[in-house]
Formats: structure tokens, C-alpha cells, sequence
């Protein structure tokens, strides 16, 4: 069962969020601003924490800094009234994980927090499990019915990207700066020959596979 911690200088907000989450079967703490929730995080297990941003004290910046500053890479889900862009870059540029702003759509918020717990378990187990198929990250293979195969690094890596957020849509840019690095002199052209190996190396694999979007990119799809 998850713990989440949730960071909110308003009573009432504190108070609707816990009914909210404990309806969904979430064990949850509270805490008034960014150093009453330190505290929590100190003597309590938590798996993610929802988070105000203005707040006494110790606002939802400096709280998140605090955190990424000890090396915790506890999800945080950033929530504000504020609704400017800069708003939501500082959030990040702080460390946070997503942002939502004020008034916060219950069932919006329910989807984001399972996306960040489903991520943050596969960063720390390394794994990506569909159905019979596990992708290991630290060895880069792929194991189904006991047999068990070593891919090339980058054709794993951009596999392992892809079922780390499956649905979503990656361009081949995006794959490019993520996988080859910013300053790779390699054309996105390559994002599209690694593609077409995966397809063919798992062409007859029934679990996922991987679609191009027209205009976008790619997106791997769980079947």
C-alpha cells in the first residue's frame, strides 16, 4: 500500500485531498508547509508527495531544492495556483516531477500520481516487466520463457524509454537528445533505423509493440 505525504498550508485543501486519496486506498500524512513535512518524511515511509507551492516557512520550492540537495528522488507532485509558465519552470528547475495548477481536477491528479508511482518503481528497480517479457536495465536484456537475449546498448535503451511510459508519444528528437545526448553528431535518421531492428527483433512478440505516429514520432503500446 502507498504512503503519500500531502503538503498544503490550507486546512480544508489538506482535509479533502486525504478523503480523496484514502478513497482510492492510499495510506495519508499531512503536514502544514515544507518543514513540518520534512519531519514526516524523516520518521514516516513515503512514496510521493503532493505539494503546495506557497506556503509559511518553507514554501514548495525550497522544500523540493532541500530534497533533490540530499540526493532523495522522492516523486513530487507540484500543485499551485499560480498559473504562469515561469511558474511551472521553476517548479521544475527546483526538481519537481509534475505540475498541476489550482483548481485541481480530482481524476486528472488520481492518473498523474499512479503514472509517478509506476515510473518511480521501475527507477528503482531497474525492470520493466509486460506480462513474460522483464527488460533489465543493468545488464541490458530482455528475458521471455526463460530465454534470455543481450541487446545492443542503444536499441535497448530506446526500447526501455519507450515501455517506461507506455502511450506516450516521443519524437525522434526527443529520443535523439535522451539516448545519443545533445551533442551527438548522429542525424535523427538513426532514431528511425533503431526502430525498424526492434520491429524486426520482436516482430512475432505478441506483448507490446511499437507504433510510429504520423507528423510525431513514436510510441510503444502494451497489448
Amino acid at each position: 500500500m502507498f504512503h503519500i505525504l500531502v503538503v498544503d498550508d490550507d486546512k480544508n485543501t489538506r482535509h479533502l485531498m486525504k478523503l480523496v486519496l484514502e478513497a482510492e486506498h492510499y495510506v495519508v500524512f499531512t503536514a502544514e508547509n515544507g518543514e513540518l513535512a520534512l519531519d514526516v518524511i524523516d520518521s514516516e515511509h513515503i512514496d510521493l508527495v503532493i505539494l503546495d507551492v506557497m506556503m509559511p516557512k518553507m514554501d514548495g520550492y525550497e522544500f523540493t531544492k532541500t530534497l533533490r540537495y540530499a540526493q532523495n528522488d522522492l516523486p513530487i507532485l507540484m500543485v499551485s495556483a499560480k498559473q504562469m509558465p515561469a511558474d511551472r519552470k521553476k517548479g521544475f528547475l527546483a526538481g519537481t516531477d509534475d505540475f498541476m495548477t489550482k483548481p485541481v481536477d480530482e481524476e486528472e491528479m488520481l492518473l498523474r500520481i499512479k503514472a509517478l508511482l509506476r515510473r518511480a518503481k521501475i527507477a528503482s528497480e531497474r525492470q520493466i516487466v509486460v506480462d513474460d517479457v522483464v527488460f533489465d536495465y543493468d545488464s541490458l536484456t530482455v528475458t521471455k520463457n526463460g530465454e534470455t537475449q543481450e541487446l545492443p546498448q542503444k536499441e535497448f535503451m530506446l526500447i526501455y524509454k519507450l515501455l517506461s511510459n507506455p502511450g506516450k508519444i516521443f519524437t525522434r528528437i526527443q529520443l535523439m537528445d535522451e539516448i545519443w545526448g545533445t551533442e551527438t553528431d548522429t542525424g535523427w535518421e538513426t532514431v528511425t533505423v533503431h526502430i525498424g531492428r526492434l520491429r524486426k527483433r520482436f516482430e512475432d512478440w505478441d506483448e507490446f509493440k511499437i507504433e510510429s505516429v504520423r507528423g510525431l514520432g513514436y510510441k510503444a503500446v502494451k497489448l
